[in-house]
């Protein structure tokens, strides 16, 4: 049985997507892999609110900008109001969708989309 998936996105510059993810997304790092020192390729998950995400620059994992990542999120008002009070730009403001979904699109620096969805089936 599946219990957890984990999004893996790759970043060209560890140390901005760090920056972005944490100061603007409100994300905290759990951990660091950097074989090769500081100026190295890293390797490195995220967590917020019981979710995770995981972030590379080793380029056997992906292109940067290739990567869509949804989370769900019961209060879109109150997460939009925490992103714009940190200038975060927001690609697409909270739009109730005609397939019944309201969703928030925002883009890190290396184009990957990230969208936050509060779901119409009470049900998912």
């Amino acid at each position: 049985m599946l219990k957890l998936a984990i999004p893996l996105l790759h970043v060209s510059d560890p140390i901005a997507a760090e920056k972005f993810y944490c100061d603007k997304l409100g994300f905290q790092k759990a951990f660091a892999y950097r074989p090769f020192g500081e100026s190295g390729p890293c390797y490195f998950g995220l967590e917020r609110d019981g979710i995770r995400i995981h972030l590379s620059s080793f380029p056997e994992d992906g292109k940067p900008g290739e990567c869509y990542c949804s989370y769900y999120r019961r209060c879109g008002r109150s997460l939009y109001k925490e992103f714009t009070l940190k200038n975060t730009i927001i690609d697409l403001a909270p739009t109730d969708q005609s397939w019944g979904n309201r969703e928030m699109y925002i883009k890190d620096p290396d184009e990957n989309s990230i969208r936050f969805t509060q779901w119409s089936n009470k049900e998912t």
